[in-house]
């Protein structure tokens, strides 16, 4: 069955962090497996507002514990689809409960590869509900061979970059950013 999975993925052209020979970089840097997820996010150049967001959140220190965590990263491209406007604001310190559920909308509280991603979405039929530490429920599904997350009003992030390995989890970056229901972005 784990070959066949693996087939299946392979062929889907997800890699895995099981089966492949090393880590993945994420925006050119290295990510070190024997790292946390606040570490190596602060080393990567296409993840700089998510780190903002999460240093003005009060959340770096919880992404720094031994977790386990899988934190879908959303890359600086995703949070320039949100107006200056909103993101400036939502990095007020008045605003910070509002970007602490909106970032947590973007872990869970297991450690999840690709793999396990994709075996829960076939075991569920094509769809798997994934509840996050914010409290948000997202679709995971496979389309076009590709990882995808739709959030609660109906936004949908693709995963770019999977099983990034990390000391205190896995992170699979994404190319939107995440919100609760009923927000807009």
């Amino acid at each position: 069955m784990k070959t066949k999975l693996f087939t299946a993925l392979a062929a889907a052209g997800i890699a895995t962090a099981a089966f492949a020979a090393e880590n993945p970089t994420v925006g050119g840097a290295p990510m070190m497996a024997d790292m946390t997820i606040a570490e190596n996010a602060s080393a990567a150049p296409n993840l700089t507002t998510l780190v903002a967001a999460v240093k003005a959140a009060g959340l770096a220190e919880t992404l720094m514990s031994d977790g386990p965590f899988t934190v879908f990263a959303p890359t600086n491209d995703a949070f320039g689809m949100i107006s200056e406007a909103s993101l400036n604001a939502l990095l007020e310190e008045g605003n910070k409960a509002q970007l602490q559920q909106i970032l947590t909308c973007h872990v869970v509280a297991t450690e999840a590869f690709s793999t396990d991603i994709a075996g829960m979405i076939a075991d569920d039929g094509g769809m798997h509900v994934v509840p996050t530490v914010g409290g948000c429920s997202l679709e995971a599904y496979m389309e076009g061979g590709e990882l995808k997350l739709k959030d609660e009003n109906g936004r949908v992030a693709t995963v770019t970059t999977a099983d990034v390995d990390q000391s205190n989890g896995v992170v699979h970056v994404i190319d939107r950013v995440i919100l609760p229901g009923g927000q807009a972005g």
